[in-house]
C-alpha cells in the first residue's frame, strides 16, 4: 500500500523495487512514500519523481533501483541503509531524467530513497520512499574449487563448492557458464549435494585460457533457497607435462607437449600383506599435481597411523609433488633406491632416488598429470584431490543434473 503524506503530487508512483543483494536474495519495494517539499510557479506543472520498476512482487535482485523524473530533471537522489549506514551508490542519465543504482543490496534490509526533482521553472520536489528486501529460507553463496586464477596444468579441474544443499541442481547448473579459447567440450559432474566439478572430455589443450562465471545470484534455487553472490574465475594452461608410472614396470615416464623427455625407476605402494601394516598400494587412475613442498615430515599420523601403533613412522622427505588429497607423492626416498625399478615397496608414494625426485620437482607443477596403471590398487576416488580423470567420459556426462 501506497501512503502520500504532505502536499499531492501529480504522477506519483511507488513500486517494487530490487536490485543486486550484498548477500543475495529478492527484494520487494513496501512502506511509506510521502512528498516533503514541492514548489509550485503558476503555468508550470510540477516535476514528478516516480521509482521503477511498476508492479509485482518477488523481483530478481538483479533488478536495479530506478528512479526517474518527469516533467523535468533530477537534481539529487540518496538511497540509503540506515541498518548499516551504507550508501548506494548510482549513475544518472546524460538527460538528468533517470538514477539507476550500481551497487548491490542485502537481503532483509530497509533502503531509504530520496529524490529531488526540479521543473522547467527550476521549482523543487522532493520524493521519499522505502524499498524493503525480502529474507530467503537460505542463501546458497558459492566458492571456487580452485583459486580465482592461476597458472595451471592440462589437467585442471575447476568447480564449485555450495556453502548449503542444492535442491534444484538443474537450475542451478544452467546458470554456470564456461568459456575456453581455444573451444573445448565440456561438462559438469555432481560430485554430491553442494560439489560440482567441470572437466573437457580429453585434457585441456596447453596454452588454454578458461574462464567460469556464476549466475545463480537472485534466482531460485528450490525448497526457499536463492543463488549467493556470483564468483567468476580466469585460468591459464601451460605447457603440458603428464607423467605415465607403470606398476609392473616400475618405471615413470615423463612426457612434456607430448615428447618423452625423462625415464625414472620407481618403488610404488606395496601390494604384499607384510607386518607391522597390511598393503598400502597406490591408487590407480589419473592423478593431477596438487601442490608440492621441497621439504616434508611424512608422518602416517596425518591418515590415523599414529605414535605407538603399528606401521607409525615419522620421516623427513625431500622434493615432494603432492597427487592425492590422502597423502600420495612423488618424492625422494633413499631407503628404497635398491628396489626402485624393481619392487613396490612402499605406503603408498611413488619414491625416486635424488635426482629423479628432484627433476619432477623442478618440473611438475599444480594440474600436471600422474597417470598411475598396475599399482594393484583402487582407483582414486573424485574427492581424493583432483580424481575427476579416473572418471570415465560417459560416467562423467550421466553426472550432470541436465542428463536423463
Amino acid at each position: 500500500m501506497i501512503r502520500i503524506a504532505g502536499l499531492g503530487l501529480a504522477g506519483l508512483m511507488l513500486a517494487a523495487c530490487s536490485g543486486q543483494a550484498e548477500t543475495g536474495g529478492t527484494a520487494q519495494a513496501i512502506g511509506a512514500v510521502g512528498v516533503t517539499g514541492t514548489a509550485t510557479t503558476p503555468g508550470v506543472p510540477a516535476a514528478t519523481v516516480a521509482f521503477l520498476p511498476a508492479g509485482g512482487d518477488q523481483l530478481s535482485p538483479k533488478d536495479p533501483i530506478v528512479v526517474k523524473a518527469s516533467g523535468g530533471t533530477l537534481q539529487a537522489v540518496a538511497v540509503t541503509n540506515p541498518q548499516t549506514g551504507n550508501g548506494v551508490k548510482g549513475e544518472l542519465s546524460p538527460d538528468k531524467t533517470t538514477w539507476t543504482s550500481k551497487d548491490n543490496l542485502r537481503y532483509g534490509a530497509t533502503y531509504q530513497v530520496v529524490a529531488t526533482a526540479v521543473n522547467q521553472a527550476g521549482a523543487a520536489t522532493e520524493q521519499r520512499g522505502e524499498v524493503h528486501t525480502i529474507k530467503p529460507s537460505g542463501v546458497a553463496t558459492p566458492a571456487l574449487f580452485q583459486p580465482a586464477s592461476g597458472d595451471f596444468g592440462v589437467g585442471l579441474i575447476i568447480g564449485l563448492k555450495f556453502d548449503r544443499d542444492i535442491a534444484d541442481k538443474a537450475t542451478v547448473e544452467k546458470s554456470f557458464k564456461v568459456t575456453s579459447s581455444p573451444a573445448q567440450d565440456g561438462g559438469w559432474y555432481w560430485v554430491n549435494k553442494r560439489e560440482v566439478h567441470y572437466r573437457p572430455k580429453d585434457y585441456w589443450k596447453a596454452g588454454s585460457t578458461v574462464k567460469l562465471e556464476t549466475t545463480t545470484f537472485g534466482m531460485p534455487i528450490g525448497g526457499g533457497q536463492y543463488g549467493g553472490q556470483d564468483v567468476s574465475a580466469s585460468y591459464k594452461v601451460h605447457d603440458s607435462w603428464i607423467a605415465k608410472a607403470d606398476g609392473k614396470t616400475h618405471q615413470i615416464k615423463a612426457f612434456h607437449n607430448g615428447q618423452l623427455v625423462k625415464t625414472a625407476p620407481t618403488s610404488m605402494g606395496k601390494t604384499a600383506d607384510t607386518p607391522p601394516r597390511g598393503p598400502t598400494p597406490t591408487f590407480n587412475g589419473t592423478h593431477v599435481v596438487l601442490g608440492k613442498e621441497a621439504h616434508k615430515i611424512m608422518d602416517s599420523c596425518t591418515y590415523g597411523v599414529c605414535e605407538g601403533d603399528p606401521g607409525y613412522y615419522s620421516a623427513p622427505e625431500n622434493w615432494n609433488v603432492r597427487i592425492s588429497a590422502d597423502g600420495e607423492y612423488l618424492h625422494e626416498n633413499l631407503k628404497t633406491v635398491g628396489v626402485q625399478g624393481s619392487d613396490n615397496v612402499s605406503n603408498g608414494c611413488l619414491n625416486m632416488n635424488t635426482e629423479n625426485a628432484k627433476w619432477f620437482f623442478d618440473n611438475f607443477n599444480a594440474g600436471d598429470v600422474v597417470e598411475v596403471t598396475n599399482s594393484g590398487g583402487p582407483q582414486l576416488a573424485i574427492n581424493n584431490g583432483h580424481g575427476d580423470w579416473a572418471i570415465s567420459w560417459s560416467a562423467w556426462q550421466a553426472g550432470s543434473a541436465l542428463r536423463g
